[in-house]
């Protein structure tokens, strides 16, 4: 745990119009942010990366919450504070019909998630309209992509499925600043990875990165608006996106490239973002900029930002996750994870995560987190 750097002046409004986002360049916003004035600076970022030229009010716009654990932890899931200045934001530029997407995953449930996480008292406290898509009424239809997909058509041969609710509505996924033991660093374009794909979504782990582009492909396809506000108020690192060391590094990101926003928040953790899989691959298939040199930053000078962050350590659990996806028990995959006896690694991942791993380090670390003044501003909500 450690406190990040020293706030920068934050840009004034003058700063954001002189900067207004230039036609056909990837843009992404980097703002300096507190925790009094954290609902505004998302405010700011948001119009400083040209949200009212990429999502229209006409059409109705899912809010996809990350629920990465259904416990608190600093920087794993959607916080409040993210949640609650995205909404007042596309309230003031008169968007009526906002709607809150949830996944829950094979280990983690989506609904005590949003208690604990706060997520469903800032829902309610706007009126939201909640979807949890793992559940009724939510229905997975067949979707065709017209896209050359990676791996997805091989992964599921009887077809690829989406949540009906997803497609003609905008987008605007609410990722956290944290690394992954699978991806290196996640952000964007992962949050869209438990949206898109049902409960089977863990069978594309050992191609995860051909699957982040492929469910980008699909985004572009059915969205007629997508973009992103990254929380980096804390930001975590090493075996993410849950046994995770906190930072508080006060910073939110913004941007309707996708990709973009991951190499900015790549390249400020401290990693090349061409050196990531999904980065690369979404770039050179033209599905965003992931040339650091070519997005145009604006708020922040992050060139010589770098938090020295880990994407390459492991947990007990991920090391053996690695072994079968990609070292010498690859062959026992299809029976280990896509079989009826898949339920094991389930339980070992709970037992790991919510019994051994929480209780030996994770509440120590949220006890901390809660005493620092985001913490404070957490327990407020």
């Amino acid at each position: 745990m450690s406190i990040g750097d020293n706030l920068i002046p934050r840009p004034s409004e003058s700063d954001a119009v002189s900067k207004s986002p230039p036609t056909g360049k990837a843009v992404v916003a980097v703002v300096a942010t507190r925790p009094d004035t954290v609902l505004q600076d998302i405010d700011q970022a948001m119009r400083m990366a040209g949200i009212e030229q990429h999502i229209s009010p006409e059409l109705s716009t899912l809010l996809k919450i990350n629920i990465s654990w259904q416990h608190w932890y600093p920087a794993c899931s959607t916080s409040p504070w993210q949640l609650e200045g995205v909404i007042q934001a596309m309230q003031k530029l008169g968007h009526q019909d906002l709607i809150a997407a949830h996944n829950g995953t094979v280990v983690v449930d989506s609904f005590e998630g949003e208690v604990n996480n706060k997520q469903k008292v800032v829902q309610d406290k706007y009126n939201l309209t909640n979807v949890h898509l793992d559940t009724p009424p939510n229905v997975w239809v067949d979707y065709k992509p017209k896209a050359q997909m990676l791996v997805l058509d091989d992964i599921f041969p009887e077809g690829i499925q989406i949540p009906q609710i997803f497609e003609g509505k905008n987008i605007i996924h609410l990722p956290t600043m944290k690394t992954h033991v699978f991806t290196t660093m996640t952000g964007a374009m992962k949050n869209a990875f438990g949206g898109l794909l049902h409960r089977k979504r863990h069978w594309t782990h050992s191609v995860i990165h051909e699957t982040l582009v492929d469910l980008l492909a699909i985004q572009k396809e059915i969205h007629p608006g997508i973009f992103a506000v990254m929380d980096g108020t804390f930001a975590g690192d090493g075996p993410g996106p849950r046994a995770m060391r906190w930072h508080i590094k006060d910073r939110i990101l913004a941007s309707a490239d996708q990709v973009a926003i991951d190499a900015v928040a790549a390249h400020m953790m401290g990693f090349d973002p061409m050196s990531i899989k999904f980065i690369r691959l979404a770039h050179e298939r033209g599905l965003g900029c992931g040339d650091i040199s070519q997005i145009d930053v604006v708020g922040e000078d992050i060139s010589n930002v770098n938090w020295g962050f880990s994407g390459t350590e492991n947990t007990f659990a991920s090391r053996g996750q690695k072994l079968i996806y990609w070292g010498p028990l690859k062959f026992l995959e299809n029976m280990l994870l896509r079989s009826p006896i898949a339920g094991w690694s389930f339980l070992a991942s709970n037992l790991y995560h919510n019994g051994y791993w929480l209780k030996t380090h994770g509440r120590r670390r949220i006890q901390a987190a809660l005493e620092t003044e985001w913490g404070e501003l957490f327990k407020s909500y």
